[in-house]
């Protein structure tokens, strides 16, 4: 039996801000219902924005991405993790999110077929107005544990 879809997204939210202390970068858990900021990471000189998508399923569902500099998005896996067990991480940046949207929409033709739509965000809308895409890890397996793409962000940031 799982968690409740809000207690998840916490513990997601408090895993990934866990995982950036224990490598020496300061992390701030951001609150409220209407947020679109989960994170947020201290740089020298301005603040990188962190959204975090957890899962205890087969996939993230209704994923709609990210967008512009200094955001990065997190992807925690706690399926068929025990409670014991750290869970899997998958850390992507705006130019992987394309990637993503280039290898499952544009290449298996489904944008060309009139299926789905991609916004100046690259944000997925589908024919019947279903806003966002599932993620599967096997779509995002080169981006897992991949916490160096943070600090290379960092050192962007003006």
């Amino acid at each position: 039996m799982g968690v409740s879809k809000e207690t998840l997204g916490l513990a997601a939210e408090f895993a990934v801000a866990s995982e950036l202390c224990r490598r020496g970068i300061y992390a701030q858990l951001t609150l409220g219902l209407r947020k679109r900021t989960d994170l947020l990471v201290e740089t020298e000189t301005a603040m990188l924005r962190v959204q975090v998508k957890g899962k205890q399923a087969a996939e993230w569902p209704g994923c709609k991405g990210i967008y512009g500099k200094g955001i990065v998005l997190i992807f925690v896996d706690f399926e068929k993790k025990a409670e014991t067990e750290r869970p899997d991480f998958y850390i992507l940046t705006s130019a992987d999110w394309e990637q993503v949207i280039e290898n499952e929409l544009r290449l298996t033709g489904k944008i060309d077929k009139g299926e789905v739509t991609i916004d100046a965000k690259n944000t997925p809308t589908w024919k019947d107005r279903y806003v966002g895409m599932g993620i599967r890890p096997r779509m995002i397996e080169a981006c897992k544990e991949r916490w160096d793409k943070i600090l290379a962000l960092m050192e962007q940031v003006p």
